[in-house]
């Protein structure tokens, strides 16, 4: 981090008073670490975090590579669990959950988008975006997954297959997979590493548009242009949370 950010209060978890609804807060970490190794092997990867995020909100963590937050990040999806600290996603406590509890949070509750597009080459659109919806008893998968590709303007493009797609387009149908489980939150992780300038914009007015129809977003970053697309952006460094300094 810069020194002229090194007088920032770190990010905290406001207090929460008792009886207070807390069912509009998402994301709620509070002293939360990741450790790994021993002895002189030690790496605190995550470092006392806390941090609170609520229904709506777009948040960006941005941080250079060895920062920490694709560790985070990593908590953030359920991927992993901390070491200490508590993680609590939509009031649940998901830090000390089994694997099923957590692939459970993560397949109907957590939207996904990654810097990789993941999707099967040999499906369309629509069926790379029905994926998620097999893992449950969802009538109308086809039309699901059709109306998530409209909400990225990718009507004309529903029967082409990856190859036949451009990137951003790629990232388009990614995008739509993350929304057909009309998910609590969308966590993207550098969605535009692999695109161009043009493809990088239109991605990231499409999670503007998704924020402002009320969908609550997380966005992972090492891109300062990319990270001021949120409403608010954290810094992170050595495992540790910032908010960020204006210039």
């Amino acid at each position: 981090m810069e020194a002229g950010s090194a007088a920032a209060e770190p990010v905290v978890a406001a207090p929460v008073a008792p009886g207070a609804d807390v069912t509009a807060e998402i994301i709620r970490l509070v002293d939360v670490s990741k450790v790994y190794g021993s002895g002189d092997a030690t790496v605190h990867a995550v470092d006392n975090v806390s941090l609170a995020v609520n229904e709506g909100d777009f948040l960006a963590v941005m941080g250079p590579s060895g920062s920490g937050k694709s560790t985070l990040m990593h908590i953030l999806g359920c991927l992993d669990v901390p070491t200490s600290g508590e993680y609590r996603f939509a009031g649940e406590d998901v830090s000390r959950m089994n694997e099923r509890e957590l692939a459970s949070i993560r397949n109907r509750r957590i939207g996904f988008v990654f810097q990789q597009f993941h999707l099967l080459s040999s499906m369309s659109a629509w069926r790379n975006v029905e994926l998620p919806l097999l893992y449950r008893a969802a009538r109308d998968r086809k039309q699901m997954a059709l109306n998530a590709l409209a909400q990225v303007d990718l009507t004309s493009r529903v029967q082409h297959r990856p190859n036949q797609l451009s990137g951003g387009q790629q990232q388009r149908v990614a995008i739509a997979r993350a929304l057909v489980t009309d998910p609590t939150m969308i966590l993207a992780d550098e969605p535009t590493g692999n695109l161009d300038s043009r493809a990088s914009r239109e991605v990231l007015e499409i999670l503007t548009g998704l924020n402002k129809s009320g969908h609550t977003i997380v966005l992972i970053t090492h891109d300062p242009n990319v990270a001021g697309v949120a409403e608010r952006v954290v810094e992170m460094a050595d495992g540790r949370l910032r908010d960020r300094v204006a210039a």
